[in-house]
C-alpha cells in the first residue's frame, strides 16, 4: 500500500517506566533458579498506566514535530485503564486538543502499527494533514506463565504529517497480513492472557512475520541489502534475531532496535519503540524496515526512508537509551503490589 500523499514522521518518542524486575527474580521462586529468556523487564509504577505513558510520550513526539493541527489521536493497546471507556479521549484533552479524531485500536501486540497505517490513510487521502499514532501496554502475564518473564510495560508515538518541511521519515510503503490464529487471547472477564505455546512459532509469529516482509519486498522490488536497519516484534530476544535471518537480514541490522534483553516485551510498543531507539542512530537516507507481530494474528511492515531532518530532533529530545539506563531495580514482592496480582 502506497498513499497518493506523501507521509512523513515528523516527530517521535518513546517512554519507559524506571522500574525492572530481573528474571532472575520472576525464576528463583517459580523455577527456583536460572533465569528467563531476558534479562529484565520494565514495570510501571503505581502512579503509571496506559494512558500517563501514552500522555508522556505524546507530549514528546509534539514537541519535536512542531505546532500543527492534530486530525487524530489513535492509541493502540490492550491494557487500557477501561473496558468501555477510550484512552484517546484522555490523551486529547491532556493535549488540549478536541477537534480531532480519537480511537483506541486492538490488535495485540501490532494495535501501534495498525494505528500508524490508518493514520497514513487519513493523510494519504487527503481528509487530515497530521496525526498521532500510539502503541503502548502495561503487558500482562499470569503469575508463573512463561510471558510473565516478558510481559513489559512502554510507550511509543509517532507523529504523522503531510508537511514536507524538515521530516524525520517518509513512509515509503506498508503491507499486512493476517490470518485467524489462535495463539494467544484473553476473555473480556479475564485478568490474563491465555496462549497454546505450540502455536506461537511457526504457525503465528514467523509466518506471519514473514508472510508480509516478503510481500512488501516483492511489492517494491527491495531487498535485504536495500536496508540500513530492520525492527522485528520482540516477544523474547530470540524470535526476531531468528526471523531476521530467515528473511536475509544481519545482526547489525537489528541490533539498534533490539530491546527485549533489556526491558522485555511491552506489547503494542514493542515495535514501534524499537523503530525509536533506531531513529536516534539513524541518518539521513537510510532505510528501515519495520514489521510487527499481533497475536489473532497478523504482521504489518513498513519501509521507511529517513530524512534530513533526522539531524534536527531539537534540544529537549532525550535518545531511549538514555531513558532505558536510567532504571531502579525492585524485588517480586514490590511487582506483585505495583501490578495488583494479589487480589
Amino acid at each position: 500500500m502506497k498513499s497518493s500523499i506523501p507521509v512523513y514522521i515528523s516527530g517521535y518518542s518513546g517512554y519507559v517506566p524506571r522500574l525492572r524486575l530481573s528474571t532472575t527474580d520472576i525464576a528463583k521462586l517459580w523455577k527456583g533458579g536460572g533465569s528467563g529468556p531476558n534479562k529484565a523487564k520494565s514495570v510501571a509504577n503505581i502512579d503509571e498506566d496506559t494512558t500517563t505513558m501514552a500522555v508522556e510520550t505524546a507530549r514528546d513526539a509534539l514537541s519535536m514535530s512542531g505546532s500543527c493541527e492534530i486530525g487524530a489521536i489513535f492509541v493502540g493497546t490492550e491494557s487500557k485503564p477501561y473496558a468501555v471507556k477510550p484512552t484517546s479521549t484522555i490523551v486529547a484533552q491532556a493535549l488540549g486538543i478536541h477537534k480531532t479524531l480519537a480511537s483506541d485500536f486492538e490488535f495485540a501486540c501490532k494495535a501501534g502499527t495498525e494505528a500508524m497505517q490508518v493514520i497514513t490513510g487519513l493523510i494519504g487521502s487527503g481528509m487530515i494533514s497530521h496525526g498521532i499514532a500510539l502503541g503502548v501496554d502495561t503487558a500482562q502475564g499470569r503469575p508463573g506463565d512463561n510471558l510473565e518473564y516478558t510481559a513489559g510495560s512502554a510507550a511509543a508515538a509517532f507523529v504523522l504529517s503531510s508537511d514536507t518541511k524538515n521530516p524525520i521519515a517518509k513512509i515509503e510503503y506498508s503491507t499486512s497480513y493476517v490470518t485467524d490464529t489462535g495463539d494467544f487471547w484473553r476473555r473480556q472477564t479475564e485478568s490474563y492472557p491465555r496462549h497454546l505455546s505450540r502455536f506461537t512459532g511457526e504457525p503465528a509469529y514467523f509466518h506471519h512475520v514473514q508472510s508480509s516482509v516478503k510481500q512488501l519486498l516483492s511489492e517494491t522490488n527491495l531487498q535485504p541489502s536495500d536496508f540500513k536497519y530492520a525492527i522485528f516484534h520482540q516477544p523474547n530476544p530470540k524470535f526476531p534475531i531468528q526471523v531476521a535471518k530467515r528473511l536475509g537480514f544481519s545482526m547489525e541490522q537489528i541490533e539498534p532496535g533490539l530491546l527485549n534483553p533489556v526491558i522485555g516485551n511491552p506489547y503494542s510498543a514493542s515495535s514501534p519503540l524499537g523503530l525509536v531507539s533506531t531513529f536516534d542512530v539513524a541518518k539521513p537516507g537510510d532505510r528501515i524496515l519495520l514489521a510487527s507481530f499481533g497475536s489473532g494474528a497478523g504482521s504489518d511492515a513498513f519501509s521507511i526512508l529517513v530524512e534530513d531532518g533526522i539531524l534536527n530532533k531539537g534540544e529537549d529530545h532525550i535518545p531511549l537509551s538514555e531513558k532505558i539506563n536510567d532504571s531502579k531495580n525492585i524485588d517480586y514482592a514490590t511487582y506483585t503490589k505495583l501490578r495488583g496480582i494479589l487480589k
